[in-house]
């Protein structure tokens, strides 16, 4: 599971809450293809950083919201049995 940051694709579009389960780097649109460096750079130096150096509280308040909306739902069981219903029983 990645708690923390990741570019807007797979399961993180749908878990990514922006501030409360970690942050989105870059967007969905096709159009920003190629800067998701710059994307990452900025997040980075502007808000997590800052963030982990200036807030722990809230820092810790982020990791914990990312384990307790996501680790429940997006996880190797449900991974499993959406494959095992999706693409086999079918």
């Amino acid at each position: 599971m990645n708690e923390g940051h990741s570019v807007l694709d797979g399961w993180w579009v749908e878990g990514c809450i922006e501030g409360v389960t970690g942050w989105a780097i870059g967007n969905d649109h096709e159009t920003a293809n190629g800067k998701d460096a710059e994307s990452l750079y900025d997040k980075l130096e502007n808000v997590v950083l800052p963030l982990w150096h200036g807030d722990r509280a809230k820092w810790v308040a982020v990791m914990k919201g990312a384990i307790s909306k996501n680790a429940c739902y997006f996880n190797s069981h449900r991974m499993l049995r959406s494959y095992a219903i999706e693409a086999y029983l079918r």
